[in-house]
C-alpha cells in the first residue's frame, strides 16, 4: 500500500516520515523544483540497488548525488575554481555538476556506474530540507519507470510507479518542470551534457565564454543522455504543421495547426508563448495527451532558445526510436 503524505499541510511530519523510510534503507518519492525524485541513501548499497530495480534503469546510467550544501558536496567530489564559482552562483537550483569523484565505497560505485566522476547538485525546497535532516547525500533520479515521461506531481508518481514505492511526499506541482541542466567540468573546461531548467546562456555569461556540447554519448556520464527517453506510450511526432484525427496535439503560443478541431485533444503549452510556462507544463501535457488513447502526439515547433533547448531535447528523445 502506497502512503502519500502532504508536505504542504504537514511539513514536519513529512520530513520525519521520509527520513524514517530513508534510514530503513528504502527509497522515497520526493518533490524537487525540477521533477519528482526517487530518493535513497547514497551510502546504502541496498537503497541504490532498489532504485535501479524500481525504475528498471540500466546500471550503466549513473545517478545524481543531491546534497544540502557546497560543504557536503566537497565530501563527494573535487571542485576546481570554475566549478566552485558555478556552485556559488547557481546553487541551490537546477544545475548539476559532473566532477571528479572523491568518495569511494560500494554504494557510490553503483550510483556513479563505476565512473571516476559523480554528478552532484543542491536542490531547492523540501528536498534540500530533507537532506539536511537526513545528514547524508541522496541519490534521486526521476520517480518514474526508466525511459518514460518524468513526473511533476505526486499523482504522476503514483500512476507511474504504483506499489513499487512505499512513500510519496506530495509537495504540489514542480515549479520548473524539466530536469536540471548538467555540465561536466574538467581542467576548467565546461561541457554541456544535458540542457535543462537553467538557461545555458546564464552559464555562458557567468564564465565569459561558450560552453562546449559533447557529441560523444557512448559513455553515459549523467542521467538524460540516452537517445530514447522521456517517452509516453504514444508515438511522438515533432514539428507538426497539421494534426490527424487519431492524434493528440501539443501546441505553443499563437501557432495555428490544420486539423486541430478533429484532434483527440489539444493542449497549448503556453498561450502567451512563455518557454518557462511551456517547460513547467510539458510532461503533464504529454501524460494528459497519452491518456486520450491517441496513437501519436503531434507537437508544433518550439523555439530553440532559452529553456526551449531543454524542451526540444526532451521532445527529441521522446520521439526517438524506442529501445523496446
Amino acid at each position: 500500500m502506497v502512503t502519500i503524505v502532504d508536505a504542504r499541510s504537514d511539513h514536519h511530519g513529512a520530513l520525519e516520515k521520509a527520513c524514517a523510510v530513508l534510514r530503513s534503507g528504502h527509497p522515497v518519492a520526493i518533490p524537487t523544483e525540477t521533477v519528482y525524485g526517487l530518493a535513497g541513501d547514497i551510502h546504502a548499497e541496498h537503497a541504490i540497488r532498489r532504485i535501479f530495480e524500481i525504475k528498471g534503469r540500466p546500471a550503466s546510467n549513473p545517478l545524481i548525488c543531491h546534497v544540502s550544501s557546497i560543504e557536503m558536496a566537497c565530501e563527494y567530489v573535487h571542485f576546481d575554481d570554475l566549478a566552485l564559482s558555478l556552485a556559488n552562483a547557481f546553487w541551490p537550483g537546477p544545475l548539476t555538476l559532473v566532477l571528479p569523484r572523491k568518495m569511494r565505497g560500494a554504494a557510490l560505485e553503483l550510483a556513479s556506474a563505476g565512473l571516476s566522476t559523480l554528478a552532484v547538485r543542491i536542490p531547492q525546497g523540501f528536498s534540500r530540507e530533507l537532506i539536511e535532516c537526513f545528514g547524508r547525500g541522496l541519490a534521486a533520479p526521476s520517480a518514474n519507470i526508466s525511459g518514460r515521461v518524468s513526473p511533476t506531481s505526486a499523482v504522476h508518481v503514483q500512476e507511474g510507479l504504483g506499489q513499487r514505492v512505499g512513500l510519496i511526499v506530495d509537495g504540489g506541482t514542480c515549479g520548473i518542470g524539466v530536469e536540471s541542466t548538467v555540465v561536466e567540468i574538467s581542467e576548467c573546461v565546461c561541457a554541456l551534457l544535458r540542457p535543462g531548467g537553467l538557461d545555458v546562456s546564464m552559464l555562458e555569461r557567468m564564465i565569459g565564454r561558450s560552453i562546449e556540447t559533447r557529441s560523444d554519448h557512448t559513455v553515459l556520464k549523467s542521467p538524460g543522455m540516452m537517445a530514447s527517453h522521456y517517452a509516453p506510450r504514444a508515438r511522438v511526432r515533432l514539428d507538426a504543421l497539421e494534426v490527424f484525427p487519431d492524434e493528440a496535439l501539443l501546441t505553443f503560443g499563437a501557432c495555428s495547426v490544420a486539423g486541430a478541431e478533429a484532434a483527440k485533444s489539444v493542449q497549448n503549452l503556453s498561450v502567451k508563448g512563455s518557454l518557462e510556462e511551456a517547460a513547467a507544463r510539458l510532461f503533464d501535457a504529454m501524460l494528459v495527451a497519452d491518456r486520450t488513447g491517441a496513437t501519436t502526439i503531434a507537437v508544433v515547433p518550439i523555439p530553440l532558445e532559452g529553456l526551449g533547448l531543454a524542451i526540444n531535447d526532451r521532445l527529441r528523445r521522446s520521439a526517438a526510436p524506442r529501445i523496446s
